[in-house]
């Protein structure tokens, strides 16, 4: 079984002799991004699977499967298995957010796709136990237009509560507070690192969400077309 990974257009395959070292520096350049570690992520064979380990010290990353089913928050010290087909890992560093594929030759299980449920009736989106309004699924959708448009993994900036507000119009007051309810609603379905409160930086919290929002596909590339359709429609219901 092999572990290649794919990152603007190339890729990098990793051998069972030594770790294939992502960051900074390393087999996989990154980019020359401060904030970013020289080395943050390992491939790395171990016990008869590969593994994905985080070895930076601050910075966490995002990994999920292809269909939204898995998802898991790599935190600094940890490793998940690559035991499924095709994973997305998205981190952030500073102003900026990054994706990159992994791809699994011969994975040791294969996931299995459910639909989504759709209320029909009021609108409303449930994924799992949480529900979102059509306003509350626009704000995700405009976080998340930069990457749902590209057509391969690399880098992208999740724009300002202004510009993202202004895309929508909306005022920014409705943003944040809209912003506020997405991010508690999924804070209080176990979703880690989208709690607000003093310590909580805006900027984090709108990276985290985007990260959460792909991995997971509560947006999808589909979704571009309910911008256009909605800009201007103001509803101010939560």
């Amino acid at each position: 079984m092999g572990v290649t990974i794919e990152f603007c257009g190339e890729r990098f395959t990793a051998h069972p002799e030594r770790p294939l070292t992502i960051g900074r520096s390393g087999d996989v350049e990154i980019d020359d991004n401060p904030y970013l570690h020289r080395t943050f992520l390992h491939v790395v064979q171990d016990g008869g699977l590969w593994w994905l380990a985080n070895v930076g010290s601050t910075l966490t990353a995002t990994v999920a499967d292809q269909k939204g089913l898995f998802q898991a928050w790599l935190s600094p010290g940890a490793r998940v298995p690559l035991a499924l087909e095709r994973f997305t890992v998205w981190f952030t560093a500073g102003p900026t957010t990054y994706d990159f594929e992994v791809v699994v030759d011969a994975p040791a299980f294969a996931s299995v796709a459910t639909d989504a449920e759709e209320d029909d009736r009021t609108g409303e989106t449930t994924v799992g136990r949480v529900s979102f309004t059509p306003d509350q699924k626009l704000l995700m959708v405009a976080l998340c237009e930069g990457f749902l448009s590209r057509t391969y993994a690399g880098s992208g900036q999740i724009p300002s509560s202004a510009d993202a507000a202004a895309r929508l119009g909306w005022k920014v007051t409705k943003f944040n507070r809209k912003l506020d309810n997405v991010c508690q609603k999924l804070a209080d379905a176990g979703t880690r690192g989208l709690h607000g409160g003093p310590g909580k930086l805006a900027s984090n919290r709108k990276a985290r969400l985007v990260e959460h929002a792909l991995s997971t596909r509560l947006v999808t590339e589909a979704d571009l077309a309910l911008l256009d359709a909605n800009v201007g429609v103001e509803d101010e219901g939560k």
